[in-house]
């Protein structure tokens, strides 16, 4: 019996060992993910003897507060704290930004949207509705379709892409198209468009090769989205020319430099068509 008893003593220090040492290599990482500064920028936090009126950065409501960062950002209690599909669906409903890519990486810096979840699965919708709208001057369509989005891409399961063959970021890029055109199941030239995009979507998402990560993914699919409405509906949905991904040394399985998006590398995400 002794030797039973020392036995499992050893297996129980060992199992404790093992989630202190996975703790504190999740500590290393928290100063990249701004627990400690700005959520924005990562900047310091400035704490001032008066009070100021900001607005925040999400809801763009106006606070009076003592706390802001160096360059001026300002996140309020509520949105602080605020659930994944709520900080989502704020943020886009009251933003004025025309560049998905900046918007999605913008949303990924909040405490709730985490390294991989399905979270990213609205995201990716949310940024492209967001940009799109803003573009085409349609807020009231924005606010709606916006709601919708977030219905839908809650049926999209967590690790959809490796357990059934389709990551939820490229359907995120399906349900954007899919609102944006009013497709059906019924519908003729629309399901064509929308069953395209989540097609180039996930082509591209392949050929990256594995394992998973969510961040790259986002990319992905809004770059190939972006193409494609420009292609296809002529609406300008710009991405900017360089991409550096500022979550790399948060993903333990990151490809570092077999990912293009890799931080301290470039990708020229700008359009073919606009570069003749």
């Amino acid at each position: 019996m002794k030797e039973i008893f020392k036995s499992l003593n050893r297996i129980s220090t060992e199992r404790i060992v093992n989630f202190v040492e996975l703790r504190i290599s999740s500590i290393k990482h928290l100063k990249l993910d701004n627990k400690n500064g700005c959520l924005i920028c990562g900047e310091d936090l400035v704490y001032n003897n008066l009070q100021k009126r900001i607005e925040c950065f999400y809801c763009k409501n106006t606070f009076e507060t003592n706390v802001l960062c160096k360059n001026h950002h300002y996140v309020c209690d509520e949105c602080h704290s605020m659930p994944a599909y709520s900080a989502i669906e704020t943020f886009c409903s009251k933003s004025l930004l025309k560049n998905p890519l900046e918007i999605a990486i913008l949303l990924m810096h909040h405490p709730s949207i985490k390294m991989h979840g399905p979270e990213h699965h609205f995201l990716v919708a949310a940024s492209l509705l967001t940009a799109y709208y803003n573009t085409t001057n349609e807020p009231t369509n924005k606010s709606v379709m916006l709601s919708e989005a977030q219905k839908r891409a809650k049926n999209i399961l967590g690790g959809f892409c490796g357990y059934y063959g389709n990551c939820g970021a490229a359907v995120g890029t399906g349900i954007f198209m899919s609102l944006i055109t009013h497709s059906t199941p019924l519908a003729k030239e629309e399901w064509k468009l929308c069953n395209l995009m989540t097609s180039n979507s996930l082509h591209s998402i392949a050929h990256a090769g594995g394992p998973r990560c969510c961040k790259r993914n986002t990319y992905l699919a809004i770059i190939e989205a972006s193409r494609f409405v420009n292609e296809n509906l002529q609406i300008p949905l710009k991405t900017g020319k360089q991409l550096q991904c500022p979550f790399s040394q948060l993903n333990r399985e990151c490809k570092k430099e077999e990912c293009k998006f890799y931080k301290g590398c470039n990708i020229d995400t700008s359009f073919a068509q606009n570069e003749s």
